[in-house]
């Protein structure tokens, strides 16, 4: 595809009708769980059906939770500061015993999800423990592997996730667990969540329509209005995905416990992975490979007369790629700086007053990060999503402009900087003599993708196309002209300027009233942002 040459518009498809009903939200919803219908259909039922308070809460946590054992047993999903000790040295020790309250949760929430079940369970686990035949203690086990119904699957899960407690409770007085011993106990309970009918929420990136429905009426037009195939379940997706992610952090501000809390960041780190992975390896290999089956549908008598349509169509989803690609360096960045610097490790010993400052600071990041991700998707899609009351309560307001105002004063540091070095090379060929001496350059076209693309989507900039094709010519470049390196000093300089103004005018915002700009925790930021790039 040719490079765009301005802002796109909506993306408007040249897709047959057949396609544009098709609705990928919808499909997300209902298939990543890989539930048949009538399945869905009983849980659907089952959940109705249920008296107990905040259910879908209930259940949402249970679930998060059993996902939580899974993600938790890779220790790449643990919080605290990089180790120069290999895995294997570690002990697991506090890891388990973040294990065993976990599980205990779970335990607990199963047994107010199984209501008058529950004495049905309590009855079973006696049986178990007085029956002297070993036949008809092996027969009444048996009975307890029967999921065709959504009671009998959670019965089933009570009943692995009570015993497996037992297990953990019994490893974790060991005075040292040694990383074999809690990887297999983890994949036991993997094993016992991956085998429930009803109840197996383990796919990477799965949603439920009793979790991840979107309500903003705007927004779901917006995931359906997608012409091309491939973008449309890439932005629902996308979208899907960044509300599971801001679900995952309200349910963080639950004060669930310790161990609990662990597991639930795991699940945000492995699910944010995924996403962040797939955006960036196969986003443009898909709207590519849809892009070019589309136009080969074309017989070869409508391409001249269809010339500017597919070129303008071609364009838009060149940029909704940068826009995926900058969502994903961006979330990385995020999700590492929060992992590795913000949050303890599992073993640092803190206290779960100290764990939940911590992980309240984190919030206070995370979310404007991934309500910003939404507003900038659906800015590349032709939506001013702030002004359809996506995020519209004061705090969200704020707490969006505080980190608009941040992210603004943080590029245009980085964009002095990349100035500041590329005049101070030396003025003779000497200067193109070796790639070392341009390693800003790079870094500098890095930094871009991570928060300049983002921030240029969201600013208006009027100056959009020129800094683009700037940019464009520094990155398809052997980064032996002068000239191009000029071009994009001279355009970085234009965009500090347009920044300067815009810092300006954000702080000016009524929800920023009495809230100054806190440089030195923007310095700090900064600071760890280019230490993570």
């Amino acid at each position: 595809m040719d490079r765009p040459s301005g802002p796109p518009r909506a993306l408007a498809s040249f897709a047959p009708r057949s396609q544009l009903g098709q609705d990928a939200y919808a499909d997300l919803l209902r298939d990543t769980r890989g539930l048949r219908r009538e399945q869905s259909l009983m849980r659907e039922a089952w959940l109705s059906r249920l008296t107990l308070p905040k259910k879908e809460d209930r259940l949402f946590e249970v679930e998060v939770l059993l996902k939580g054992l899974a993600c938790f047993a890779n220790p790449r999903n643990h919080p605290g500061p990089p180790r120069r000790a290999s895995i294997v040295a570690n002990d697991y020790r506090e890891p388990m015993l973040l294990v065993k309250e976990a599980i205990a949760r779970v335990v607990s929430l199963g047994r107010l999800l199984l209501g008058e079940h529950e004495r049905t369970f309590v009855f079973q686990r006696y049986l178990e423990t007085v029956l002297p035949d070993d036949g008809a203690r092996t027969r009444l086990v048996r009975e307890t592997r029967v999921q065709d119904t959504p009671e009998e699957s959670l019965f089933q899960l009570r009943h692995a996730m009570t015993n497996l407690l037992e297990v953990v409770s019994g490893i974790s007085r060991l005075p040292r667990v040694p990383f074999r011993t809690f990887f297999a106990v983890l994949g036991v309970a993997h094993g016992e969540v991956s085998t429930s009918a009803f109840f197996n929420p383990l796919s990477a990136l799965e949603f439920r329509p009793e979790f991840d429905r979107i309500t903003n009426v705007r927004l779901l037009e917006l995931t359906r209005q997608v012409g091309d195939e491939s973008a449309r379940r890439l932005v629902a997706l996308t979208v899907l995905s960044i509300f599971r992610m801001l679900k995952y952090l309200e349910l963080l501000e639950t004060n669930m416990g310790t161990g609990p809390t662990y597991l639930v960041l795991s699940v945000l780190r492995s699910d944010a992975r995924a996403l962040t992975s797939h955006l960036q390896k196969r986003a443009g290999v898909q709207l590519a490979e849809a892009y070019e089956k589309q136009l080969f549908r074309r017989p070869a008598r409508e391409l001249a007369e269809r010339y500017e349509a597919l070129r303008e169509e071609g364009h838009r989803l060149v940029h909704l790629k940068a826009t995926f690609g900058g969502i994903a360096a961006n979330l990385r960045l995020e999700l590492r700086r929060a992992f590795e610097h913000d949050l303890p490790a599992p073993d640092a010993g803190r206290t779960e007053a100290e764990l939940r400052v911590a992980v309240t600071r984190v919030i206070g990041t995370l979310r404007p990060a991934l309500q910003n991700a939404i507003l900038v998707l659906g800015k590349v899609l032709g939506e001013r999503l702030d002004e359809h009351g996506v995020f519209d309560d004061a705090l969200a307001r704020r707490e969006l402009s505080k980190r608009l105002r941040r992210d603004i004063w943080m590029f245009a540091q980085i964009l002095r900087a990349f100035g500041a070095k590329a005049r101070a090379l030396p003025d003779a060929e000497e200067r193109w003599a070796g790639a070392s001496s341009l390693q800003f350059v790079r870094e500098f076209l890095s930094y871009f993708q991570a928060m300049g693309y983002p921030l240029l989507r969201a600013a208006d900039y009027p100056r959009f196309d020129a800094f683009l094709r700037a940019l464009s010519a520094l990155q398809e470049s052997d980064l032996t002209s002068p000239d191009r390196l000029a071009d994009a000093v001279h355009e970085a300089e234009e965009f500090t300027t347009f920044l300067s103004d815009l810092f300006e005018r954000i702080s000016d915002r009524e929800e920023l009233r009495g809230h100054a700009f806190d440089r030195r925790d923007a310095a700090i930021a900064l600071k760890l942002y280019l230490g993570d790039s």
